[in-house]
């Protein structure tokens, strides 16, 4: 029997459930003639932007676009050439099966028949075009972009969606005076006035926002923002038993308590819930392949492996006291939401404390731990955890004893 349930990073669960709302919203920008609105998707780790990301392009394939991107690596960011390159690349995929031209050329030899030479517009020849305009980075994009234009448009295609995850990776370096950020809003806002049907969609966590206002103010009026969510309880209740529904010859079942219990320790996060789904099949396919009937769902054994496997790599990046105010925020009654410096240094625990920390003080260290990936601020000021049921964790590592050998 294979286990229906796939938790990893970016792999399609076995059913996709929720996310009506934000496919109509994707479903409603294909519609645009002209390009008033990109897509930011952003969200915390382990909601599915990935997945949610790839169910996209079909839509979009289907509606008459095409389909460029892949994941933005931080190389990407170091300069503006990195990033000139990365969409010559895309677009060169998409761009490669149009012909600009045919000549014939006479072989040197014996035989005296012309050989026919196709010219398209694949990587060499875009980068041709890039090398040999004049002007800066952002010039010779646009010249190159407005160029392949023209046979977009005659293959009847409505446009080109170009497609980024993990664009949180993407950044300005004004020390080095390198703006790779600034230029690829610029880009698509020079060529989206003009006309041009060349979509963007960005896909990163929930700094990525914020940064593209930094990065330019007109951002704001440029995307429509989408921020996933949980899985609400009907729709962590779909996750879990239509991948077992959908094998009638599966002997396994969850029934209502063990889905109540699944959906009470993952809150709905699409990761999580693959996750103890997946634990849970392992475990009870192992005792019906042995003739006994299955023991309870082990819930305390599953957080304990999710502990080391999800949460403990990111935790292990914070010092002592670093821990000590993350301690602090998780026994706050907005911890899972959003939360100011002033909460922090107000509550009960800080005030009680012979270490409190000073608004100063704790105000360095949530920097510090926004560097880590462990909190993001937004553009309002607020923080908030940057790891899914992070508060959790942290109030289980408060009930263990200490680890005198670590």
């Amino acid at each position: 029997m294979k286990n229906p349930f796939r938790p990893g990073a970016g792999h399609m669960p076995p059913y996709l459930a929720g996310r009506q709302q934000e496919s109509e919203e994707f479903s409603r920008l294909l519609t645009q003639d002209v390009i008033l609105k990109n897509l930011v998707l952003t969200g915390l780790r382990g909601l599915g932007k990935t997945v949610l990301l790839e169910t996209f392009k079909p839509m979009a394939v289907t509606a008459g676009w095409m389909w460029a991107g892949t994941d933005l690596s931080e190389s990407t960011s170091i300069s503006e050439e990195n990033l000139a390159t990365r969409i010559l690349t895309d677009l060169s995929i998409i761009a490669s099966s149009f012909i600009i031209s045919k000549k014939e050329r006479v072989k040197l030899g014996f035989s005296t028949q012309p050989e026919q030479v196709t010219v398209s517009l694949n990587y060499p020849t875009l980068r041709a075009m890039y090398d040999h305009t004049p002007g800066l980075v952002l010039d010779k994009l646009k010249a190159v972009m407005e160029t392949v234009w023209p046979y977009i448009e005659i293959s009847g295609k409505r446009g080109v969606i170009f497609a980024y995850d993990e664009a949180q990776n993407l950044s300005d370096h004004a020390k080095k005076d390198q703006y790779p950020l600034s230029l690829l809003l610029d880009l698509f806002q020079s060529l989206q006035r003009k006309g041009y049907r060349f979509m963007l969609v960005l896909v990163g966590l929930p700094t990525l926002f914020p940064k593209l206002v930094e990065a330019r103010t007109f951002a704001e009026r440029m995307f429509t923002i989408i921020f996933l969510k949980p899985l609400n309880e009907s729709e962590t209740t779909e996750a879990i038993r239509k991948p077992i529904e959908a094998d009638s010859e599966c002997p396994i079942t969850f029934q209502k308590e063990t889905v109540k219990k699944i959906w009470t320790m993952t809150r709905g996060y699409p990761y999580f819930v693959q996750y103890a789904c997946r634990e849970i099949f392992d475990v009870w396919v192992q005792y019906i392949d042995s003739g006994k009937a299955p023991p309870p769902v082990p819930i305390g054994p599953i957080i304990a492996k999710l502990d080391t496997d999800f949460f403990a790599g990111r935790w292990a990046k914070a010092t002592d006291r670093q821990r000590e105010l993350l301690g602090l925020i998780a026994e706050l009654p907005n911890a899972d939401s959003e939360f100011t410096v002033q909460d922090v240094i107000e509550s009960k625990s800080n005030k009680q404390s012979k270490r409190a920390f000073s608004s100063s003080h704790a105000n360095q260290m949530l920097v510090s731990l926004a560097e880590a990936g462990l909190v993001y601020k937004n553009r309002y000021g607020k923080y908030s955890f940057a790891v899914p049921l992070l508060s959790d964790f942290i109030k289980r590592q408060e009930l263990q004893p200490p680890n005198l050998f670590e």
